[in-house]
């Protein structure tokens, strides 16, 4: 049996769901490079971080009672910082439903030894919100990277809760609304859904989150790398763009050309739009082939960013097979599902994407479907 070759391909078959897309029209000798082989800490190298922390407030809307930093690790730098730094003060509660929630819960539970509650939903679900404890501090993914699922708003967190609210939101930000006033905390990395480079994180905190810090101290030792503090007050120099440790400065040109980018395709209201846009094309295409679905089957608690879909009959080979058949006809990059999550595929569709390449992915998987059934 012959399977004819769609004879159009996504002109950006990026699907990476990190490090993901470039922007669009990106280009490397596009970017800034007036600060590179210079120190971080001299004038222009100071005054560039100080920008990315800017242009981070302006396009997601960051209030100015929160403080932004950019600190080593990505967002697992970031949300370890958060968790060593702030937890044990009072209990914990931890929400799961996807690899990285449960590696949360494993640092907190083995490494830190808390004993936290925890509340977990297999793989395309959620816990149920209304099971909160807010007497506690909350630590939960915004954006299940590697599930799909996400919570649909910040309506569920207690606005007089007494814990904090903890927040890994590095797939969430810049495509939903944030509720700045109900994360105490929120950690992102700009490999995600600003397309930026890996191994730097972003920490934001929020007036109770600084408090927390300046009035408490955990019982275990702090690495370097995580200390926030200095003589009891927050090392505010970190949110001014004096990083704790050495970031390279051709991710930090590379992340201001990203944001930039995403003010000029109109803040965040383009690129939720962007995403939205993707997420219904792909929606389209599941909906029109019978062997597809959503790993999460509620649409009101899926990503519209790492799109997570079942495939018919589907185990780990299979979907190996089907993205390699892609990969090697640059076709689609990097779409098969997390190695932990049931086999599937994963399809990037935050702001940095086209909608049409994401479009142009359903003749592409009806051949790889084909292809893998001929007979």
């Amino acid at each position: 049996m012959t399977v004819n070759t769609p004879a159009s391909k996504p002109a950006r078959p990026f699907f990476s769901s990190g490090p993901c897309a470039k922007p669009p029209g990106w280009d490397a000798s596009k970017l800034a490079t007036e600060s590179l082989g210079r120190s971080h800490r001299a004038k222009i190298g100071k005054a560039r971080l100080q920008l990315a922390i800017d242009l981070t407030r302006e396009v997601l809307g960051v209030p100015d009672t929160h403080r932004i930093g950019i600190v080593p690790g990505s967002d697992t730098g970031a949300v370890e910082m958060a968790l060593w730094t702030m937890l044990s003060a009072r209990g914990v509660t931890m929400m799961a439903w996807e690899s990285f929630g449960e590696g949360w819960v494993t640092d907190v539970n083995k490494q830190l030894k808390l004993n936290a509650t925890v509340l977990n939903a297999p793989y395309g679900e959620i816990p149920d919100l209304s099971a909160v404890n807010f007497k506690d501090d909350v630590v939960f993914t915004w954006n299940g990277t590697t599930s799909g699922a996400r919570v649909p708003n910040g309506d569920w967190i207690a606005d007089d809760r007494e814990g904090l609210t903890i927040c890994d939101a590095t797939s969430a930000v810049f495509a939903y609304d944030m509720p700045w006033d109900k994360l105490d905390v929120v950690t992102f990395s700009w490999q995600k859904v600003l397309g930026g480079e890996g191994a730097h994180g972003v920490l934001v905190l929020g007036p109770r989150a600084v408090e927390r810090l300046e009035t408490f101290t955990p019982a275990w030792p702090l690495p370097k790398v995580f200390r926030l503090v200095s003589k009891g007050k927050l090392t505010e120099g970190v949110f001014k763009g004096e990083t704790i440790n050495t970031p390279s400065m051709l991710a930090v040109e590379d992340v201001i050309f990203a944001l930039e980018w995403a003010k000029s395709v109109g803040g965040l209201e383009g690129l939720k739009a962007r995403s939205n846009a993707n997420a219904a094309a792909l929606g389209k295409i599941v909906e029109e082939r019978s062997w597809l679905g959503h790993l999460a089957a509620d649409p009101a608690i899926r990503s519209t960013t790492s799109v997570c879909l079942t495939v018919e009959g589907a185990d780990e080979a299979l979907i190996k097979k089907f993205a390699g058949l892609l990969e090697a006809e640059d076709a689609a990059y990097d779409i098969a599902g997390y190695r932990d999550a049931p086999p599937g595929l994963r399809i990037w569709c935050g702001a940095t994407v086209n909608t049409a390449d994401v479009e142009a992915l359903g003749p592409w998987f009806d051949w790889a479907w084909a292809t893998l059934h001929a007979k």
